[in-house]
């Protein structure tokens, strides 16, 4: 599929979502129809699975018959096999296609259709694929009056929907290409753009999420691990997979439930396999859920100074209790970044975005940040964005680079990319460009002027731990020099130039014989 071809089947699938909006703000047709397009996902994966395992039978799976006795045989082996290979089952009668065929020509499938959506988790029971497929679609609400007033107008707007979309081949088999995942990526991404305050919960912008990739993933080609605390839609993990051949196992976490689900949904749209990824829900800081682990590469986009318990029984939490200070509870930047230290192996790279209070506020983050430098010495790099990049959010941003055996033990790099950025109607944008330069001064981690530097950690001790960029990367602009002999000369050539059209202007006035408005000219 060309690059065209993948804008034409990002602006269908956006226009069939926008079918539903109704009274329903972004964040609830969202979940609405990224739900709906999962499931038709899942169908085309089965029947694609089923056939090749039919492959020589003189059958489809599409017309196997349950209620032909012949056919039960065939579809109870291909529900084992799919179970244990791809994680869950479908039966012909429960196929996208059909379900949508059957809408189409008037029939009522909302019940079908729900007890499909049901039947789904329920294959999952007891396998090892059982918590990535469990309550998936339960913010998939048939019932709701967002839907329609009355039974019937709800089915037909969701048949409608359904119709639309069956029409569309996501071309699933096409090994080459992730045209799918693509689009979901666009979707989500066009969802974040109208849903104000509430994106940053679930969505990092692409170009954002690509840098925060490039450099965990420095000087490597696969992972055994990468982690998210707060994952999220899973965008950002993803990310990270692209970036490298591959990676052996998928972590994260994500405390918001109907996110969670878009998060688990999200990685098995994008072919990872069940066996692969481990999304948890819950509160990363209180009850993490990996804490066991270490971690290859770790990457977060955490909601910016976010309220925790701050409670002094974390003192004695392993990922606390050294630092002998806890982040405020008015601000839990420092605590997500020490929690994330914790679970980074000895030899992995952390790349967190934050806002720019963490790189200078005092009081127990100061103690935190000095702890970090000082004892530690695992801030790696600092990286100054742009404000008004991020969706809910206007503030400038910066990116943190943590590693706990760094080669470059001996200073710190700063990188100040806040001018670098394209203004859009509503918000800023990094392009590629910019991302390039920002990749290419992180990798050869020299002093370029007014851009980056290189600063020995005397230096920063010397600025008491501060790490507010503009201390060590100069930007300042110097306004041009002003020659005032230059000026006093233009200024006296004006005013002869001056005289002289007043001196027209008053010999005009003489010979129409009026008053001239200026003194008589000598």
């Amino acid at each position: 599929m060309t690059q065209v071809q993948l804008q034409q089947l990002q602006k269908q699938l956006w226009n069939i979502a926008n079918t539903l909006r109704g009274t329903m703000g972004a964040d609830e047709f969202r979940d609405y129809i990224l739900g709906f397009i999962f499931f038709k996902y899942l169908s085309e994966k089965a029947v694609n699975y089923a056939n090749e395992l039919l492959d020589g039978e003189e059958i489809s799976f599409l017309q196997l018959d349950e209620n032909n006795d012949e056919h039960v045989p065939y579809i109870e082996e291909i529900k084992k096999n799919a179970i244990e290979e791809v994680g869950y089952a479908l039966t012909p009668k429960q196929l996208f296609h059909t379900l949508a065929e059957r809408g189409r020509q008037g029939e009522f499938i909302l019940d079908d259709l729900a007890a499909t959506l049901k039947a789904i988790e329920q294959s999952t029971l007891g396998s090892e694929s059982a918590d990535d497929f469990a309550n998936l679609f339960e913010d998939l609400d048939l019932n709701s009056t967002k839907l329609g007033n009355n039974a019937n107008d709800r089915n037909a707007l969701v048949a409608k929907v359904l119709t639309h979309l069956d029409a569309i081949d996501f071309d699933i088999s096409n090994t080459e290409a992730d045209v799918l995942g693509d689009a979901y990526e666009y979707l989500i991404g066009e969802f974040a753009s109208g849903a104000g305050k509430k994106a940053g919960e679930f969505y990092t912008p692409q170009t954002v999420s690509t840098l925060l990739a490039k450099i965990v993933t420095q000087g490597k080609d696969r992972l055994r691990s990468v982690y998210d605390p707060t994952c999220g839609s899973g965008s950002l993990l993803l990310r990270v997979k692209r970036e490298v051949q591959d990676v052996d196992m998928i972590y994260g976490q994500e405390m918001n439930r109907t996110t969670y689900n878009l998060a688990r949904m999200n990685m098995i749209l994008h072919d990872v396999h069940f066996a692969k990824f481990d999304i948890k829900q819950e509160n990363t800081l209180t009850r993490p859920q990996h804490l066991d682990k270490r971690f290859d590469a770790v990457v977060a986009n955490p909601p910016f100074s976010a309220k925790w318990s701050a409670d002094p029984l974390f003192l004695q939490d392993e990922r606390f209790a050294a630092y002998g200070k806890l982040a405020p509870s008015s601000k839990a930047d420092m605590a997500f970044v020490q929690h994330m230290l914790y679970q980074l192996d000895d030899n992995g790279t952390m790349a967190v975005v934050l806002p720019h209070g963490v790189l200078f506020r005092g009081s127990s983050e100061g103690v935190i940040r000095q702890y970090l430098i000082e004892q530690l010495n695992v801030v790696d790099a600092i990286i100054g964005l742009p404000a008004n990049i991020f969706y809910g959010t206007s503030i400038p941003t910066c990116i943190l680079v943590l590693k706990k055996n760094r080669e470059h033990n001996g200073n710190i790099l700063f990188i100040d990319a806040s001018n670098d950025f394209e203004k859009q109607k509503n918000q800023n944008k990094l392009l590629p460009e910019h991302l390039d330069k920002i990749v290419a001064a992180f990798e050869k981690r020299e002093n370029i002027e007014k851009y980056a530097h290189v600063a020995t950690l005397q230096q920063v001790k010397d600025n008491d731990y501060n790490l507010n960029i503009p201390r060590y990367v100069d930007t300042f602009e110097a306004e041009a020099e002003i020659d005032l002999d230059a000026i006093a000369k233009q200024l006296q050539e004006l005013e002869q130039e001056s005289q002289k059209t007043d001196a027209v202007i008053s010999e005009f006035c003489r010979e129409l014989g009026i008053a001239s408005p200026f003194a008589e000219v000598k």
